[in-house]
């Protein structure tokens, strides 16, 4: 049984080696899995890719991808899903926060039969911007891409083979893993495991990368906002018919009807922001296809190396 382990690689020059280590001695342990590595470096501005190349040389089961820019976490992801080989596949960080010795609790429930398992924490230690990211994906996932309400999801997984080349059948330019996830099974469960203090370093997600992540995740599968959209431009539609007969009425029955500037502009103002914000979520939506037919890709590799080379 081969388990390949995917690992996007940004500003990690210093946690890499480490992250390698744990897992060398702790599939030493598992001796009914064969493994391999592949390291994806998404154009890390320090020396992580020289860093990758130093744990090539060391190490015949470590392939490194160099991506020419930065296409973020889930385009490093789906490069190293296509390269992997594995029977099971487990994505982790490159930080060292998500335990790579704890693995076996994901191996064990892929033998089990669980075509996916997300790792859980009782209590991450990520800063409260990115716990709070955290929630909000994780509510993102659930009302839109309908995910159980129970289940956990994180960057620490473990998918089998199938569920591998459905997820890589996506070719179009905003891969969202959670998504492809979801879209390939529902037989998925939780482990949990101890989220580890970050070592050196900060989140490499900002504010933009993480509302970027949020717009992603919820055009690319699903089209429940534009549904959404459609209520609330009917709610705001019927509540001007009805407010529009009670003038009428009011003014049949000889009630004066005060020009009340104030409320006309803003019910203005509230009416042209929402339509603005329709259209933009419409526009966000054809944008997205227009750039699909020009087949911009998830990612471009400057380089990939193995030990023989």
């Amino acid at each position: 049984m081969l388990v390949s382990f995917v690992i996007p690689c940004y500003r990690s020059e210093v946690t890499l080696p480490n992250v390698v280590r744990e897992i060398d001695e702790t599939m030493k342990g598992l001796i009914a899995y064969d493994y391999e590595i592949v390291l994806v470096n998404d154009s890390s501005p320090d020396n992580t890719w020289k860093t990758i190349k130093s744990l090539v040389a060391e190490h015949k089961n470590i392939t490194g991808i160099n991506f020419a820019r930065n296409f973020g976490q889930h385009g490093a992801l789906m490069a190293g899903l296509r390269e992997a080989k594995g029977d099971y596949v487990v994505c982790l960080d490159d930080d060292g926060q998500t335990p790579a010795d704890e693995v076996g609790k994901l191996l064990e429930k892929l033998d089990e039969g669980y075509d996916a398992v997300y790792a859980s924490y009782a209590k991450k230690k990520h800063s409260a911007f990115r716990n709070f990211g955290t929630f909000m994906n994780e509510k993102m996932a659930e009302k839109l891409l309908g995910k159980p309400k129970e289940l956990f999801v994180s960057s620490y997984f473990g998918v089998k083979r199938f569920v591998v080349d459905d997820m890589i059948r996506y070719e179009n330019a905003y891969p969202y893993v959670i998504g492809l996830v979801l879209r390939a099974t529902k037989n998925i469960c939780n482990v949990p495991v101890n989220h580890r203090n970050r070592e050196v370093g900060t989140s490499g997600y900002t504010l933009g990368k993480l509302l970027n992540l949020w717009i992603n995740g919820f055009t690319a599968f699903s089209v429940k906002p534009l549904r959404i959209a459609t209520g609330i431009g009917a709610v705001c539609a019927g509540l001007g018919f009805i407010y529009g007969i009670y003038t009428i009425i009011k003014k049949l029955i000889g009630v004066d009807v005060p020009m009340g500037f104030s409320a006309l502009m803003t019910a203005l103002m509230f009416i042209g922001g929402m339509l603005m914000l329709m259209l933009g979520l419409v526009g966000e939506y054809i944008g997205r296809v227009y750039i699909s037919m020009n087949n911009s890709p998830q990612y471009v590799i400057r380089e990939k190396i193995n030990h023989e080379e």
